[in-house]
């Protein structure tokens, strides 16, 4: 009898972990670049020139549900000079924030950040950091 009445409730939990993962693959539908971040991880002041003591800010919006594999790769001169990789899974429209610092300050020049989902491509931005 006690296996009859524990099946439902076995069955139940399992049904209710298989719901906790999206099982789609995370979409990215807008990048964001800027000096601060709102609560939800969006980018509260956007912008594409940074002064040296700056930390900069981008995020990843996604509108639907989804799971993978996030890495950012900044770069300047054409040199990876830092490199983030997170796991991520939504179930809801989310935000994902990446940010760089650098105490001694950023050299001026030209830089960019990769984003990449899973290890494919999924967006780019150039940015400037001046004196």
């Amino acid at each position: 009898m006690r296996v009859r009445r524990l099946r439902p409730l076995v069955l139940c939990v399992v049904l209710a972990l298989a719901g906790c993962s999206p099982g789609v693959p995370l979409q990215v539908e807008t990048l964001q670049l800027g000096r601060s971040l709102n609560p939800d991880n969006s980018v509260g002041t956007h912008t594409t020139r940074f002064k040296p003591d700056d930390t900069i800010y981008v995020s990843l919006l996604s509108d639907e549900p989804g799971e993978g594999t996030v890495t950012v790769r900044w770069r300047f001169g054409g040199q990876v000079v830092s490199e983030a990789t997170r796991d991520v899974s939504y179930m809801r429209p989310a935000a994902t924030e990446f940010h760089l610092q650098n105490s001694g300050g950023f050299p001026a020049g030209e830089y960019r950040v990769d984003i990449l989902v899973n290890g494919e491509p999924a967006g780019s931005r150039e940015f400037r950091v001046e004196s």
